[in-house]
């Protein structure tokens, strides 16, 4: 029977049956719509490492729905990025505003910035969104130059961190950014740094790597009350790229599907880690996290008839 008679001939009860059925079915699927949407800023990895990409594999293994907004473009591959072009300050804008006109979003991530436009830019964006938790994750990169990041750094300080939810940095990442404030001085600085950045209005500050013990990583978690939570982890053996995108993406879903903050850090961790343990080898440089390692699971064979 030819398909567009059964879709089209109005005197066949089973063709118009069919048919209706047919756009019930499709207007369902638009209707049921029901995964969070996140908003991501960042980098294009060609890799998939690190950036939008590792956001969106990430959003999606967690039941989200991301959407992306590139503020820069990498040329790279697993050893190293190689070069970036900074996208336009009025492309980054403009991406945000019209998918944001369009949709309601349950979080925001901002990573990689690109440059101080845009990162003047995205803080006026998301400063029209107060009740929507901002991420923050300002992914440094090795291309620009010493005295180029630390005015990016001052930029992110002063705009993006006042108005962040919560704000994802490494140890050695915050030394850089205390830096930006103060001298730097001997002894234990973590308490005296992350106390200054929750005062500068950041509702969390979780700072990786706390530790350098050769068998161990600790992660903490700070707020205006101080130390919230610390987490110690066994290193995994290894060189990764995108561990980080992978954790504060996984933060970001948790935050969306409705965890309070904390819950969501150690939910992200465990993610974040067993990611890290399935880590595949897809070039001859740095290992990349497998957000999908629950779908490659091997069947259990006692389960097959």
């Amino acid at each position: 029977m030819n398909m567009r008679c059964v879709l089209t001939t109005r005197e066949d009860t089973l063709s118009t049956s069919f048919a209706r059925e047919t756009r019930y079915l499709n207007l369902l699927a638009v209707q049921n719509q029901t995964s969070p949407l996140i908003l991501t800023f960042g980098a294009a990895d060609p890799v998939g490492a690190t950036g939008i990409q590792a956001d969106l594999a990430t959003f999606a293994a967690m039941g989200c729905h991301g959407l992306s907004v590139v503020t820069s473009l990498l040329i790279g591959d697993t050893a190293r990025v190689e070069d970036a072009q900074i996208v336009d300050v009025d492309w980054v804008a403009d991406q945000a505003r019209v998918i944001l006109e369009d949709m309601a979003v349950s979080a925001f991530k901002v990573g990689a910035v690109g440059s101080i436009e845009n990162i003047s830019a995205i803080a006026e964006i998301v400063s029209d969104y107060p009740d929507v938790p901002l991420i923050l994750d300002p992914f440094t990169t090795a291309l620009s130059s010493q005295e180029e990041e630390e005015d990016r750094l001052i930029a992110i300080r002063e705009l993006l961190v006042p108005q962040t939810t919560l704000l994802l940095l490494s140890a050695g990442e915050l030394t850089r950014l205390a830096e930006t404030w103060r001298e730097p001085v001997p002894g234990e600085t973590l308490m005296l740094d992350a106390v200054r950045i929750i005062e500068m209005g950041c509702e969390y500050l979780f700072v990786t790597n706390t530790q350098t013990d050769l068998q161990e990583i600790a992660n903490s978690l700070f707020d205006e009350s101080g130390l919230v939570r610390q987490d110690a982890w066994q290193r995994l053996p290894g060189v990764f790229s995108g561990a980080g995108s992978t954790l504060s993406a996984a933060v970001a879903a948790m935050m969306a599907n409705g965890l309070e903050i904390p819950e969501a850090i150690s939910e992200a961790q465990e993610f974040t880690l067993a990611a890290l343990a399935n880590a595949q080898r897809l070039g001859m440089g740095k290992l990349v996290p497998d957000r999908y390692f629950w779908a490659r699971e091997a069947e259990d064979p006692r389960t097959v008839n």
